[in-house]
């Protein structure tokens, strides 16, 4: 079988957890290389995926035609090619779903975040 066969199969048992995000969409805004206070660099992007309609929407709420994504990437040579996309470049990102937690004045807050194992400027969608 092939590598897409098998998986699947290995993401439908409890034996293989697999934690797998692959992002085709748009960057909004320029990336953001930050310097942490341990000296470490992280590459911050964010990125605009398309919402496919469901008819599980609901119509008294107000429908969001876009998700945004906030994209960390912490390798050094996926850094280098994020760098080198900029606003509005199709883009796709592959890597894992992280929660991140830090400390507030009003206490404790997380948030979700793709942590990129690779990002490839993406082919230009055709003019519908």
């Amino acid at each position: 079988m092939g590598g897409q066969a098998t998986s699947a199969r290995l993401a439908a048992t409890e034996d293989h957890p697999v934690n797998q995000v692959l992002l085709t969409g748009r960057l909004s805004g320029e990336p953001q290389a930050r310097e942490l206070p341990s000296g470490d660099t992280v590459v911050l992007l964010r990125v605009v995926v398309p919402r496919v309609e469901t008819a599980r929407r609901r119509a008294d709420v107000p429908a969001s035609r876009v998700d945004t994504i906030d994209v960390a990437c912490w390798a050094r040579a996926v850094q280098r090619r994020a760098l080198r996309l900029g606003d509005g470049d199709p883009v796709r990102v592959a890597g894992a779903l992280r929660r991140r937690f830090w400390r507030t004045p009003g206490g404790a807050a997380s948030r979700y975040e793709v942590e990129a194992t690779s990002v490839h400027r993406a082919p230009a969608a055709a003019p519908s």
